[in-house]
């Protein structure tokens, strides 16, 4: 489907001129009207995705909303764009994320406040070029381009050792991509010298190219997920980084390593990822168990949070590699319900920290007391991040613990233990903070969330509640998209 107007241009370019807007505002001297123009480009960014949804015709697997430009002509790389079943909604997703974050710091920051606001929303650009690139090169240049707003975001208004933990973020997902240039760099010698994606969905790759290729985009992707045991940067990326950078990470930056293995691993080397399928399901399920346990021992909130967010990717890829729809669409409703519920989960830590200063679980007690409003949406989150049927984070978990049972009946054994381990560092966590009497002075004198707080945290809820109670508008745009893979990576089955 072509479509006329430029929309996905609008959608990737609006929040980063938006963003320059911001940057052009200077210092802290103008940061009311850096707020507010940043409000402003978010809620319009969310605004003109919206008919990527209404426009979109959910019974073809074809791409949508497609804009083709040359670009550099010598090395027929194009500026490529369009969505499908599985991009549209992350793209949503991260339109939906941005003015919540924006909302989230604007009372917070006090510092830079134009650098800070502005970043997000050159980082929401990004990711939606990310996510809409049918051109490897392009897809390229928005992942890197990606690291430098969030790198910047921990660098600079993050924790104590937010320079240690910015660097190890970038040093590990960059050393990671540079095999996936190279991945490309084959792709485009064996296709003929074309960068466009979808030319090597089709491409016949002998099984041990397809292996090579296959480790170079994992090495990649794992990175970003992430999984085990690449994944320990991203506790110390939480930990440092300020409300608004958790968030983001934890909703949406993850996202792109789930989405590169739909777009990438998966259709350019189906014969290898059937191979390696078993290598693949077994780095899932360790994260899903041990990380879980990991969970259970931390005693800062935030640090919890991230353990449990890499625990809840496991699922994702877990789902990926059953190659059956059951797996693949609960993975990607996966995705989506833990951008909602890990979003929430770190706004209410920083609720907390706003308040006190502090992230450690031993620090509070009895918070119900003083804000009963803001114990009741932690307590809604809590549950959904445990799993809990009617919230957003049942239905993704139950469909591909549904997939791993018509793969393996001990595949999906192992993965329900997160049903269990979930609820105990999730609720055990919940309990030591919000529940018993008041312990300490600084609980003491806490104040129950403010209007804008309220505001934030109840969109979030709704949201989660929506697609716990009725998930099928995020499931049906995606089902035609995730059936054709599944043909494509099945019947290339060796």
């Amino acid at each position: 489907m072509s479509f006329e107007f430029p929309l996905l241009s609008l959608i990737i370019w609006l929040p980063i001129v938006f963003g320059i807007a911001v940057f052009v505002t200077g210092d802290d001297r103008n940061a009311h009207l850096a707020r507010w123009i940043s409000l402003v480009g978010s809620v319009l960014g969310l605004l003109v995705a919206l008919p990527l949804y209404t426009g979109f015709d959910s019974t073809t697997s074809t791409m949508q909303f497609v804009e083709s430009h040359i670009w550099f002509e010598r090395f027929n790389v194009n500026y490529h764009i369009g969505v499908d079943g599985i991009s549209m909604p992350l793209i949503l997703l991260n339109c939906f994320i941005t003015p919540l974050v924006i909302g989230a710091g604007w009372e917070v920051i006090k510092e830079r406040v134009s650098q800070y606001m502005g970043a997000f929303l050159v980082m929401s650009g990004i990711v939606n070029g990310v996510f809409a690139s049918l051109d490897a090169m392009l897809f390229y240049v928005f992942w890197e381009a990606s690291l430098i707003p969030m790198f910047l975001i921990i660098g600079i208004w993050g924790g104590p050792n937010r320079v240690y933990a910015a660097i190890k973020f970038f040093l590990y997902t960059l050393l990671g991509s540079l095999l996936m240039l190279i991945a490309f760099i084959y792709l485009y010698q064996t296709s003929g010298g074309s960068f466009a994606i979808q030319d090597y969905h089709q491409l016949a790759i002998p099984l041990i190219p397809q292996i090579l290729i296959f480790v170079a985009f994992l090495l990649a992707f794992a990175v970003k997920v992430p999984m085990w045991p690449v994944h320990t940067w991203l506790p110390d990326a939480h930990v440092e980084a300020p409300t608004g950078g958790s968030v983001v990470l934890a909703a949406i930056l993850l996202k792109l390593g789930g989405y590169g293995f739909l777009r990438f691993s998966l259709p350019i080397a189906p014969d290898a990822s059937h191979f390696l399928a078993d290598m693949m399901i077994a780095l899932s399920l360790i994260a899903v168990v041990y990380i879980g346990l990991i969970a259970l021992m931390q005693v800062d909130m935030k640090k919890l949070i991230a353990y449990s967010s890499v625990a809840h990717m496991g699922f994702v890829t877990l789902g990926f590699f059953l190659f059956n729809s059951y797996g693949l669409e609960g993975a990607m409703v996966q995705m989506i319900s833990h951008g909602f519920i890990s979003g929430a989960m770190f706004l209410c830590v920083g609720i907390l920290y706003d308040r006190l200063h502090s992230r450690q679980i031993a620090d509070y007690g009895g918070v119900v007391n003083k804000m009963p409003t803001f114990a009741a949406f932690f307590m809604l989150f809590a549950m959904a991040n445990a799993g809990l049927p009617g919230t957003s984070g049942f239905v993704g978990e139950f469909m591909v613990i549904m997939g791993s049972i018509k793969a393996n009946f001990w595949y999906a054994f192992l993965a329900a233990t997160t049903l269990i381990f979930g609820a105990a560092y999730t609720l055990w966590m919940y309990k030591r903070v919000v529940f018993g009497a008041v312990t300490n002075s600084g609980v003491e004198g806490l104040e129950d969330i403010s209007k804008r707080e309220f505001a934030l945290l109840a969109i979030l809820a709704i949201s989660v509640l929506w697609i716990g109670v009725y998930p099928y508008p995020l499931t049906d745009v995606m089902h035609a998209t995730i059936d054709h893979l599944l043909i494509h990576v099945n019947n290339s089955k060796l």
